[in-house]
């Protein structure tokens, strides 16, 4: 369904109150509800930090670095956008004010501006309007959908805000802000308070944006009178103040959505036709399995971030859309590698049915992963090495089988004697940390009745990168004749991009991030071979315990 005027429409999705409310999976909602109306949908970020890209972040500061096909390091959120929406974001998907700003500053060095005095309007705001409007005007997506990162009232959102006012005023009809804000529940009082909502529509308002639709995160359900009282203090009609009530999965939001009209009031008022109700019917199968599993599976993710589950967001979300994929719910138990110990590996991982040992960069929590991966080859359980994982694997084989105690990457070690896992020649004389990794999508050929090729049906896959270590190719053969097999290879490079033990119950590494291409209607084949292998590890193990 087009357009009949095929003007893109421009939606802006503000945060007020407090962070983490939600944006992107609300903006994520409303893409999937508007795509099911047969329209085609985009969602892009802007954060209001001044680094370049999430590339360079700590974990604990931001959450997972998703990392786009065309190789753009980005915040989390758009993982969300493509796990809801089942297509691929790019570099135009997510801006930072960092890359704001050095493009600004590029140009005036270049004498773009002739001299004139550069400043934050016009300059800065144009060029957020030029990121804003690119995808539209690149794309020609019906609806663009900007999520501004942070929460109104901060002073770094500012030059988004004017950004978006000016846009309002330019567009008119074909441009529309949804303002998410918090409701909270006052047990003391045991009623719902909307002055923080007043509050930051009116910050809003002071800066010249009027929203056109609230989006009330509440604990408790939304009476008609508290609706009637924030439409008239916000100056929106009743019916465009949306209910969003806490769920159980992130995976509800779009139906819970759809029952408050959302897309319907949003296509009014942006004058589209509304169209077929979506019925979302794999989405509801694909809930369904969530809610209501047949099997259950405990899978220990082993990792150096687990304090912040963000961190491996997407991995996460790839279990539990493999999870359903199986009919099965997945317990995942989070495992920080830096407290295993030769001692209490056994303990802490005995219930486990799978093992998943997670990425990462840096020599903390290294030598926890190795033993988990001892024990998991060494008791046939069920592994998934990703990246940094699959790195570590290569290390603990050639430690316990190929018998160098002193192999290691030299990432960690530059002086071992068996760098087993050594810096990619193209990276040896790189200085800078930003965008300087291998990334984004690499093809991979697939050793014919290798386990990897069973599970994706495929001997020629795509997967993304980001990683400037690799299996060092000069100790293949001893790795091969020891029994762990090269089982996918970049045709390009003779990089070795899959290791796998053909004798092991199911034992994989990756050397990219299968995560990313995991969705909720295309859950990534190697996801869900590795929990099927898990449940069926998971009948044996309790056959012997019996």
């Amino acid at each position: 369904m087009k357009t009949e005027t095929k003007q893109t429409k421009y939606i802006f999705v503000t945060g007020g109150v407090t962070s983490s409310l939600g944006k992107g999976i609300i903006s994520a909602s409303l893409a999937k509800l508007l795509q099911d109306r047969g329209y085609s949908v985009t969602i892009q970020k802007l954060d209001p930090y001044l680094n370049v890209d999430p590339g360079t972040l700590n974990p604990y500061e931001h959450g997972e670095c998703y990392v786009t096909s065309d190789g753009a390091e980005t915040d989390l959120d758009l993982g969300h956008y493509e796990r809801f929406l089942n297509i691929q974001t790019s570099q135009a998907n997510n801006v930072t004010t960092g890359r704001i700003y050095q493009s600004v500053i590029e140009r005036e060095r270049r004498g773009d501006f002739l001299g004139k005095t550069v400043q934050v309007i016009p300059h800065i705001t144009d060029e957020i309007k030029r990121r804003i409007k690119l995808l539209g005007n690149r794309d020609k997506y019906d609806v663009v959908i900007t999520e501004i990162g942070g929460t109104v009232g901060d002073i770094e959102s500012l030059p988004y805000i004017e950004a978006v006012r000016q846009l309002k005023w330019e567009m008119g009809r074909h441009c529309l802000v949804i303002h998410l804000t918090y409701v909270p529940y006052l047990a003391a009082a045991r009623e719902l308070k909307t002055k923080p909502t007043q509050h930051s529509v009116k910050m809003l308002l002071e800066a010249g944006v009027q929203p056109d639709v609230l989006v009330l995160r509440t604990e408790k359900k939304l009476s008609p009178e508290i609706r009637a009282k924030v439409a008239l203090f916000c100056n929106v009609t009743v019916n465009s103040v949306i209910e969003s009530i806490d769920v159980k999965s992130i995976y509800e939001v779009p139906l819970r959505m759809l029952e408050e009209k959302l897309d319907v009031i949003v296509l009014e008022k942006l004058g589209l036709d509304i169209g077929k109700e979506p019925e979302l019917t794999s989405w509801r199968n694909f809930l369904e399995k969530i809610i209501h599993p047949k099997r259950k599976v405990t899978i220990a993710l082993v990792g150096k971030y687990v304090e912040l589950p963000d961190a491996y967001k997407s991995i996460i979300e790839a279990l539990i859309h493999a999870g359903a994929e199986n009919d099965t719910k997945v317990d995942i138990n989070l495992v920080h590698s830096e407290s295993i110990n030769r001692k209490n590996v056994a303990e802490k991982l005995s219930n486990a049915n799978g093992i998943l040992v997670a990425p990462g960069f840096g020599h903390r929590g290294i030598e926890g992963k190795i033993l988990a991966i001892q024990y998991a080859r060494e008791n046939n359980v069920p592994f998934f090495g990703i990246c940094l994982g699959m790195q570590c694997a290569v290390i603990e084989f050639a430690r316990n089988v190929l018998g160098w105690s002193d192999a290691h990457s030299t990432e960690m070690d530059d002086k071992t004697p068996h760098p087993v896992i050594d810096l990619m020649e193209e990276q040896k004389n790189i200085l800078d940390m930003g965008g300087t990794m291998r990334l984004g999508s690499f093809p991979c050929k697939l050793k014919e009745d290798s386990k990897a090729a069973k599970a994706y049906g495929s001997e020629l896959i795509h997967e993304r990168h980001r990683h400037r270590y690799e299996f060092n190719s000069v100790y293949l053969e001893s790795f091969i004749k020891a029994g762990m097999i090269p089982a996918g290879i970049n045709p390009g490079s003779n990089l070795v991009e899959i290791v796998e033990i053909p004798e092991h119950h199911w034992f994989i590494g990756v050397q990219f991030h299968p995560e990313y291409q995991s969705t909720v209607l295309k859950p990534h084949p190697l996801f869900v071979d590795f929990v099927r292998k898990a449940l069926t590890f998971s009948k044996e193990f309790n056959n012997q315990k019996k």
